[in-house]
């Protein structure tokens, strides 16, 4: 397969290389000095050369913020029988522009990157393949993903939202709420020293990214239910109630198995 991938930052570099080992890659960033090193791909100086390449299937790697802007660039330059595809972590607009846009697509969430994955083998890791994704491109990329040990996971466009702000939108904030009271001349424990490594792991994410997860709009909910969950807390705290400590924690040590 011919597959050209737009945007060479952390994924777009990872998919790229990763993908050459058994297709024809070719990669275009707005800084051509990302595209060292990938090895075997062709590197295009601009969108035109596209035409020339002829993708199957282009792969739109840039951020969220850019995501359509950069497929309005894009098609113009394909093949009418290519497939577009987004690895957004969100999905937020992606569904009504697929929908008026004229092209086969697929929709797919690698839920790992270099922080703290091993992008070498991505046993035990997790990707989401979009339920409304053309059939035979959602079957490419599970293929692809299985390949390299990761589980593959099929949501509908808004169940995907509704999860991530579940899954990454929790751990983020409770993260940045951690880091936001870290005293500095504090003595830490080893429970301490384990979320300090968790928070550096996520602040050294690129800034992008991070501010995709949290504008989720699915984000506002969930953080309202960690306020109340707060709250809760505060209030058995503030009581010093041990019964109802007690069963906050039991309630706690059953949901989490």
């Amino acid at each position: 397969m011919r597959i050209a991938i737009v945007g060479i930052g952390r994924m777009g570099s990872w998919l790229a290389k990763t993908l050459s080992a058994a297709h024809t890659v070719a990669v275009y960033d707005r800084n051509p000095g990302k595209a060292s090193g990938l090895g075997k791909v062709e590197v295009l100086e601009n969108l035109d050369g596209l035409l020339a390449f002829a993708p199957d299937m282009l792969i739109n790697a840039v951020g969220l913020q850019n995501t359509i802007s950069a497929f309005d660039e894009c098609l113009p330059h394909l093949p009418a029988g290519c497939v577009i595809c987004d690895v957004a972590s969100v999905k937020a607009d992606l569904p009504g522009y697929y929908a008026k846009c004229g092209f086969k697509f697929a929709s797919v969430h690698p839920m790992f990157g270099p922080t703290f994955a091993n992008m070498e083998s991505l046993e035990g890791e997790n990707a989401v393949v979009v339920r409304e994704s053309d059939a035979e491109a959602a079957e490419f990329f599970r293929g692809f993903f299985s390949a390299l040990g990761a589980r593959v996971y099929d949501y509908g466009f808004k169940e995907h939202d509704r999860m991530m702000a579940y899954s990454l939108t929790t751990p983020f904030v409770s993260s940045l709420m951690f880091a936001s009271c870290v005293d500095s001349t504090a003595v830490p424990g080893s429970t301490f020293s384990k979320h300090m490594k968790i928070a550096k792991g996520l602040l050294s994410e690129d800034d992008r990214l991070l501010c995709e997860i949290l504008f989720n709009p699915q984000s506002v909910p969930q953080i309202e239910r960690i306020n109340s969950r707060l709250e809760h807390l505060k209030h058995i705290i503030s009581g010093r109630d041990y019964e109802e400590a007690q069963d906050f924690l039991a309630k706690l040590r059953k949901r989490i198995g």
